[in-house]
């Protein structure tokens, strides 16, 4: 008898369901006595002991369903070892439950906070195996996330949106991308969406060097420009601050964004007409795309080999198109970042988008 815990932990995105569907499937067709527990709402349910016994035919019909069957729910990293309201030891909680069910591992599908909580139990000796889940792609060990194309596939489809108006009206438009500190969302959607002006977190911008690009496109006769901007841009200034000033600085800030922001300073300096699109959280939400599923689905199928195989303390990514398994201790607390000079940007460029550098 093998017995599997399960929890979906932070921000949701599409193909969480994929994913357990594919550990699940997997460990019924191949393993003689498999029983699962799911626990509710991300580790809180672990913490409280709040699951259900799950059979296949919970797992049947969800391939194509957004969200995630089990909940999810946010529970940072950097409070996760501090007692609850009512004095409680979270990560002494979460061992004895887990031991109180016999389990023989823990499969945990989340992001980056996710991961970190992850190998935490991990070092605490639980078995625990992980799946990669983000909308941002910035695991560190994985080509790719599930979840980050569906959400490229919703920006891209809002950028492609604004085209038609923007160029009716002959307005600047900017669309607010999600990622506060990785810029490969927008980078991506703002590519495949033809934007002219491209704003990430890890490039710091000039808003004079923005308004440059925008007046060479005036001359050259074009009646619109389109910004795709990460929720995480930053200018110049912005970036030399410390943590502390610049949070200080953004208590102050009247703007509700940096989209906005930019786009007053767009307004004062050109005098044209600016727009603010936020797609928000339509970006995770919907069915997943078909290649999120597939991918959603090998990376499941993955983690029922390792679990077959009593091979615990690993996530399962993927390199190269080719399934892989990468020690937890070496994902954990790492962000796989758009480098500067990466070739992607420096395509991008060719191409005559501007990065406001």
């Amino acid at each position: 008898m093998r017995r599997i815990g399960m929890l979906t932990s932070g921000g949701d995105c599409q193909a969480l369901n994929a994913a357990m569907r594919g550990v699940a499937k997997a460990c019924f067709n191949c393993l003689d006595e498999v029983e699962i527990y799911g626990f509710l709402d991300g580790y809180r349910g672990l913490i409280y002991g709040n699951f259900k016994m799950l059979n296949s035919r919970d797992f049947s019909g969800i391939l194509t369903k957004g969200g995630t069957i089990l909940g999810s729910s946010r529970t940072p990293f950097k409070t996760i070892q501090d007692p609850d309201e009512n004095g409680l030891d979270k990560v002494e909680e979460m061992k004895q439950n887990y031991y109180k069910l016999k389990l023989d591992c823990m499969v945990i599908l989340g992001g980056n906070g996710t991961h970190k909580t992850a190998n935490l139990l991990r070092e605490q000796g639980l078995n625990i195996i992980t799946l990669p889940k983000t909308i941002d792609n910035d695991l560190y060990g994985t080509d790719m996330t599930f979840g980050f194309q569906s959400a490229v596939d919703i920006a891209t489809s809002a950028i492609d949106c604004i085209h038609t108006t923007a160029a009716s009206h002959g307005r600047v438009f900017i669309i607010e991308v999600m990622g506060h500190k990785v810029g490969w969302l927008t980078l991506n959607a703002g590519m495949a969406g033809g934007a002219d002006i491209i704003l990430i977190p890890e490039i710091p911008y000039d808003i004079d060097k923005i308004v440059e690009a925008i007046n060479q496109r005036n001359k050259f006769g074009s009646r619109f420009t389109i910004l795709a901007v990460a929720e995480g841009a930053i200018s110049k200034e912005d970036a030399k601050l410390s943590k502390k000033d610049l949070k200080e600085k953004m208590k102050k800030n009247p703007h509700p964004s940096v989209s906005y922001e930019i786009a007053a300073q767009i307004l004062e300096k050109t005098g044209q007409e600016v727009r603010v699109t936020v797609p928000g959280h339509t970006q995770r939400g919907g069915s997943p795309c078909p290649y999120d599923r597939v991918l959603a689905s090998r990376l499941g199928t993955e983690a029922a080999k390792l679990i077959m195989n009593e091979e615990y303390g690993y996530m399962v990514g993927i390199k190269n198109r080719e399934i892989v398994k990468v020690p937890l201790a070496e994902v954990a607390g790492k962000l796989k970042m758009v480098a500067p000079d990466a070739s992607i940007v420096e395509e991008a460029k060719m191409l005559g988008i501007s990065f406001g550098d």
